[in-house]
């Protein structure tokens, strides 16, 4: 979108960068949203990467953000690897208008230039294939559980970086909806009042 700047987020931004994220996943997953929280949350883990911290501003206004914290491939033999999660929102009325995929390339070039090997996500293949995801099977990369979907995908950040990588992988607990729903609506009360729905993408 003509205009629209992509930059690091700064500590001042926080709270205005939580409620675009709130905007943009409210009701999409579940009734309300816990995005915001998890967002809140992360900024405080070493998993955490500043670098990979973005927000797409129209003049002063942030409508989108990007994050990227660290996760980690682990195999059988219990061996590490580092790789990245990625979660990014756009606000509504800024939807469809190319902001999502200015984020996603941008945090894509800086993780490569940091020397991140991969990213893995929960994510819509018909969108994110166009960004070079494909199914995470295709690195011998699993969930937690030793699973694999559509909708679990893999990045490689370079020439054969995740080859040999094999193992399920782990985002960072901090980057998980938190269990305590009570933690959440406080939170969630610093916020203007939204009323939850159930969505038709909820009952499918």
């Amino acid at each position: 979108m003509s205009g629209t700047i992509i930059r690091q987020e700064t500590s001042q931004d926080y709270k205005e960068t939580e409620q675009v994220i709130r905007e943009a996943f409210w009701d999409v997953y579940r009734p309300g949203c816990s995005e915001h929280f998890v967002l809140h949350n992360i900024r405080t883990a070493p998993a955490f990467i500043k670098a990979l911290d973005l927000v797409a501003c129209d003049g002063n206004t942030i409508v989108g953000s990007i994050i990227c914290p660290e996760g980690k491939i682990i195999n059988e033999q219990h061996e590490e690897c580092i790789a990245l999660s990625m979660m990014v929102g756009v606000i509504p009325s800024y939807q469809g208008k190319g902001i999502g995929s200015m984020l996603i390339k941008r945090a894509i070039e800086t993780a490569a230039s940091l020397g991140y090997k991969g990213i893995v996500i929960f994510g819509n293949p018909n969108y994110y294939a166009r960004f070079g995801f494909v199914n995470a099977e295709a690195y011998g990369i699993q969930t937690p559980d030793g699973q694999n979907f559509d909708f679990f995908m893999a990045l490689e950040l370079s020439e054969n970086s995740l080859k040999g990588m094999q193992g399920r992988f782990y985002d960072d607990p901090l980057f998980q909806p938190s269990s305590d729903s009570a933690e959440l609506e406080l939170f969630d009360s610093q916020f203007p009042h939204k009323e939850k729905h159930i969505t038709d993408t909820q009952l499918t």
